[in-house]
């Protein structure tokens, strides 16, 4: 275990695992996020690089920062009522908790006035790191590697711009960005693809800038982040395993006008210990009871119905990391419609994908038929469901006539009889006028790129399969 990690087991001593698996009350979040990165640090005892990119992505800032922390403790001061009031009595450590609740952060384990997603720097300057998107909670236990499915970025970005103008502090990069690209309409979800579209317009394959007008014609879509620990078994990035999987692909969202060649060329050795790290991740375990019979018995459904697309698991597993066809799958296709060849082959001919080099081993992935089947290892932990998120929970997937048209999640609940998040099904939007962070707190599958349609194989399965089924995705 690396010292860092040392550090962390020895600040919650004696906390056992099935303490720390359904934690709910914001006081004990702390002690649940210490011992989950402790935990972490099982699987890469000795492996100095993987201990190295954990630490690098908790300490080292490789962007501009995005506020400080004068603007973070102000920001309270925008929120609606009661939760204005309600913040303005309350003590600053109490303010802090209740920001990280409503931007989707977590409370980092050696200080909770500072957040897991953010470097915190010299001045309290706070920098995005890529776990803002990629470190998550489940019931309160902080998961390393899990998609972080509460993140609320285009609403701390908007509050976060209307402090600064109130405190008379420059924009950053990403309030700027903001106001050309849509962040993400749904809290959970970003529009992460098409970031790395614009970006790559003002490079060249050597990243050189390039000052070019930026473009109005992009498709605008929002994703879930993927499980981290889906790395090691996968050869290509994204939904439809365009992008090579290596270290540079992991860098292209540093491409903001500070950084030029010379810091990617610098970084580069950086991003192969974050990469070590990522693929040291192993999936979390079910924290509950599994009714062993019954999973069993869905682990024969899933070999026949499930298994040539998602793969085998356990000893001798194999993924066979296969792209069904839009039409076949069924999916939301605003996001495969998004990207042309050329904008896929533009990335994988640049420094990210060595000059094309990297491209050889996916086979001409540049104009796919569909989106991959991704492997299911730790689904249990990775609600929401589909690539843009519009699936709640396991049984939802399992009866797509069922899925909710509207739906919310509470911060941190968790459903344990549908294996996913703890949703408020509505049939429309609330009547009414929402403001803009209101709004993103609903996720409605009317919106353009947001559908829930789709993979309806299991309406060929009994509803005794899909209740076994079901049981044995927790076991994965």
């Amino acid at each position: 275990m690396t010292q860092a990690g040392s550090q962390y087991a020895m600040k919650v001593p004696g906390i056992e695992r099935e303490s720390w698996c359904g934690l709910r009350r914001p006081g004990r979040v702390v002690a649940a996020a210490a011992l989950a990165w402790a935990c972490a640090c099982r699987a890469f005892v000795g492996a100095a690089d993987v201990g190295r990119g954990r630490e690098l992505l908790l300490s080292k800032a490789y962007l501009p920062a995005d506020f400080d922390q004068e603007v973070f403790d102000q920001l309270w001061t925008l929120w609606p009522e009661p939760l204005r009031s309600r913040a303005e009595r309350a003590p600053v450590e109490e303010r802090r908790r209740m920001a990280m609740e409503r931007y989707g952060l977590t409370p980092h384990p050696d200080d909770p006035s500072r957040s897991l997603q953010y470097v915190v720097g010299e001045g309290g300057r706070w920098t995005m790191s890529c776990l803002a998107c990629h470190q998550g909670q489940v019931e309160g236990r902080v998961i390393p590697g899990l998609p972080n499915s509460n993140y609320a970025l285009e609403t701390l970005t908007e509050e976060v711009r209307l402090v600064k103008v109130k405190q008379r502090k420059p924009f950053g990069h990403m309030d700027m960005g903001s106001l050309l690209l849509p962040l993400g309409t749904t809290n959970g979800t970003t529009n992460a693809v098409i970031f790395g579209v614009a970006l790559m317009r003002h490079r060249d394959a050597d990243l050189n800038i390039l000052q070019r007008p930026p473009r109005f014609d992009l498709v605008h879509h929002d994703m879930d982040a993927p499980a981290w620990w889906h790395a090691r078994r996968k050869t290509g990035l994204y939904a439809d395993g365009f992008a090579p999987k290596g270290h540079r692909m992991l860098m292209q969202f540093l491409l903001v006008k500070e950084n030029g060649p010379d810091k990617f060329a610098e970084w580069e050795d950086d991003f192969r210990a974050i990469e070590s790290w990522i693929e040291s991740l192993e999936p979390p375990r079910w924290p509950g009871e599994i009714d062993q019979p019954l999973a069993d018995r869905g682990r024969a459904v899933f070999a026949a119905h499930c298994g040539s697309c998602h793969g085998s698991y356990g000893p001798g597993a194999d993924f066979p990391e296969r792209i069904v066809a839009i039409e076949e799958i069924g999916t939301d296709r605003v996001r495969f419609d998004s990207l042309t060849a050329k904008e896929r082959s533009e990335l994988n001919d640049s420094w990210f994908g060595h000059h094309g080099r990297d491209t050889a081993s996916l086979r001409n992935r540049e104009s796919p038929a569909g989106y991959v089947a991704p492997p299911l290892d730790g689904i249990w932990a990775t609600a929401p469901y589909l690539h843009n998120g519009s699936v709640p929970t396991l049984w939802h997937l399992l009866h797509p006539a069922k899925r909710p048209a509207v739906w919310r999640r509470t911060p941190t609940g968790y459903d344990r009889s549908r294996v996913g998040l703890e949703v408020e099904e509505l049939a429309t939007m609330p009547a009414g006028k929402l403001t803009s962070a209101e709004r993103r707190t609903y996720f409605d599958t009317s919106k353009p790129g947001k559908s829930a349609a789709g993979h309806d194989f299991p309406d060929a399965l009994t509803e005794d399969e899909k209740a076994a089924v079901l049981e044995y995705l927790k076991t994965l």
